[in-house]
This record gives C-alpha cells, sequence and structure tokens, in this order.
C-alpha cells in the first residue's frame, strides 16, 4: 500500500488547496492518505540568526520526517503574488536546511487552484522547476482554475473535462 502526505501550500482554515489536495490524493487506488495542516507546522521566521541561536526547529524535523515516510507527496499551492504562501515558505526554509534535498527523492503530485481563472498556474510553474532541484520528483502537475465554478465540497471536480484530466495523471503515477 502506498502511503500518500498530502497537504495545501496554505496555512489557511478554509482552505481551497487543502479541499484539491485531500480529494486527489484520495483517488489513488490501495493508498493510505494523511493530510498535514501547515498550521500545525508554524514557526517563526527563518533566519541564520535564529538557527544560530536555537538550532532547528523542532516543527521542521518533524515536518520533515513525515515528508520522509512518504512513498508519494501531494501538494496544492495557494498563490500569493505569484508565488508561495509565506506560510509554505517558512516551512520549506527550515526544512530545508536539515537537508537541501528536502524532499528526499519522493514522488511528487503538484497542484494549484484558485478562485481566478489561471488556477495558480504561476506558482505551480514555479515549484514544477524548482523542487527536483530539492530531491522532488515531479511526476504530474494540475491546475485546476476557477475553484468555486469547478469543485464541489461533496463532489469533487464538477468539470468532466478537468476531472479526467487529474485522473489521467493520477492513473500514470
Amino acid at each position: 500500500m502506498k502511503k500518500i502526505i498530502a497537504f495545501a501550500g496554505s496555512s489557511s482554515k478554509t482552505s481551497i488547496n487543502k479541499q484539491l489536495a485531500t480529494y486527489a490524493a484520495n483517488q489513488f487506488e490501495n493508498a493510505s492518505v494523511e493530510v498535514l495542516d501547515l498550521i500545525d507546522y508554524e514557526m517563526p521566521i527563518y533566519s541564520v540568526d535564529k538557527e544560530k541561536e536555537n538550532g532547528i526547529h523542532k516543527l521542521a524535523t518533524d515536518f520533515y520526517a513525515k515528508l520522509g515516510s512518504a512513498d508519494l507527496i501531494v501538494i496544492s499551492f495557494a498563490e500569493h503574488n505569484g508565488n508561495y504562501s509565506t506560510a509554505f515558505k517558512n516551512v520549506l526554509d527550515w526544512t530545508s536546511r536539515i537537508n537541501a534535498k528536502t524532499f528526499q527523492e519522493k514522488e511528487m503530485l503538484l497542484l494549484a487552484t484558485s478562485p481566478g481563472a489561471r488556477g495558480g498556474s504561476s506558482v505551480l510553474d514555479i515549484a514544477t522547476k524548482r523542487f527536483p532541484f530539492q530531491g522532488g520528483i515531479v511526476k504530474g502537475s494540475f491546475s485546476l482554475p476557477s475553484f468555486n465554478d469547478n469543485f464541489d465540497t461533496e463532489k469533487g471536480i464538477t468539470n468532466e473535462d478537468l476531472k479526467k484530466q487529474l485522473l489521467e495523471i493520477i492513473k500514470a503515477i
């Protein structure tokens, strides 16, 4: 059985990206899914001085261990000004100090969504290009545009073409 760690690159309590990550992770057959919440990994803003004074934050080591326990990592990114959310970037900064290959050669499915028509495509592009340098084996990526028009909390993706596209990516992983 494949172990999947899924989370949103957002600390919002009502994250649409957490909904998408959870939905996508649960489409895999023969898998156990653990959904993480970045709220549980809030740390002081990373700085070399803080690391020097206090060492690597325990929540960073906890997060790193969670990533290491996975066979597959599913992340759906919130897009803030065309980039990662501060919450995700801070966890990434702290965790990368443990190992520059933060994702530990794990397979990854990268997602993004937003209420807008571009569906977080800018941040998805950044992550897809960057994560291989950080030990991520990106097996697929998918952007869901116009979340409120294309996703239902009970049914998942409601646009059949988009749903088919995601399921084909999942099947290939």
